[in-house]
């Protein structure tokens, strides 16, 4: 059943003060979890929303995209952040509780592959990548794909991942892993045993800055000065397409997705206030700031 109304609340977290002068009882919470990949801007938008409405609270956290949908599937949040769409047994168990699950696209994001930045690799191939990360992929060291790393005396490559509830790890399997198996170039389309997988977006990309062998994927608003995102290419020989605001929104970069927002039902009251928000110009223009792409062209001062 949805939330359909915000929860009145007495008491607030810190981090979510409102203006002293609206009275705690009249002060609303809107439950927002989900995506990691998201979960930097959906902090952003509760933090402006404060002076848009002082009397609404955007109470925010992470922990995947999967653990998101499952807490709106359970009616313990309004809002489910989703990097990935619901799939098939989610929505089965939703309709099962007798809930509707309404999507709504708030962004797009490139899906970047970090290096460290001292790797002399500057593009990869869609096969090259699912040779890397998928089960039983050839390229295990980095000689296999032509390179010797500084400051990698082992040559082994370091797959950095991420943990099988993110919808980024669903995602990059579904847009690299699984194609690559129906091409034939790996023979499961599933991620190779012994890869590191990382809690959040931001330890694969603090990982692979500190470790010269390694290798990783996140969303490109976590790239830093201290990695370099790679260039991709659908085939090798192609030409290859640098991860940016303007590719994810155009989706000409091969791994660009739709950045989600899930409600049990369709969205009303102060929930669909703030989606309507989340929507609206300056929504999107704080959205954009964060590094992901506007649903739409907007001028941002």
């Amino acid at each position: 059943m949805q939330l359909a109304q915000p929860l009145k609340i007495a008491t607030f977290a810190i981090a979510l003060c409102v203006s002293s002068t609206v009275s705690a009882a009249d002060r609303f919470v809107i439950q927002n979890k989900g995506s990691d990949t998201l979960v930097n801007v959906a902090q952003a938008w509760a933090e402006h929303y404060r002076d848009v409405k002082p009397a609404v609270a955007i109470a925010v956290s992470g922990g995947g995209s999967g653990t998101g949908i499952a807490a709106m599937i359970n009616g313990t949040v309004d809002i489910a952040n989703a990097s990935r769409a619901m799939k098939k047994r989610e929505l089965a168990n939703a309709k099962k509780r007798g809930q509707d699950p309404q999507k709504l696209t708030v962004g797009y994001d490139a899906l970047a592959v970090f290096l460290h930045k001292n790797n002399p690799i500057n593009e990869l191939s869609i096969d090259q990548l699912a040779q890397v990360f998928g089960r039983g992929g050839k390229a295990t060291k980095w000689a296999d794909l032509d390179v010797k790393v500084p400051g990698c005396g082992s040559d082994k490559i370091v797959v950095v991942s991420r943990q099988n509830n993110s919808g980024t790890y669903v995602y990059f399997k579904k847009a690299v892993l699984k194609p690559a198996a129906k091409n034939g170039t790996i023979a499961k389309g599933k991620y190779r045993q012994g890869t590191l997988d990382m809690h959040g977006s931001k330890d694969v990309v603090d990982l692979v800055e500190k470790t010269p062998c390694a290798i990783g994927y996140s969303g490109m608003a976590y790239a830093n000065e201290h990695v370099k995102m790679v260039c991709i290419t659908t085939k090798t020989g192609e030409q290859c397409i640098t991860p940016s605001v303007a590719t994810a929104s155009d989706r000409s970069y091969p791994i660009a997705r739709p950045l989600l927002m899930y409600t049990n039902g369709q969205p009303q009251g102060e929930i669909k206030n703030y989606l309507d928000w989340i929507l609206s110009e300056k929504g999107q223009c704080i959205l954009k700031k964060k590094g992901y792409a506007p649903i739409k062209n907007i001028s941002c001062s």
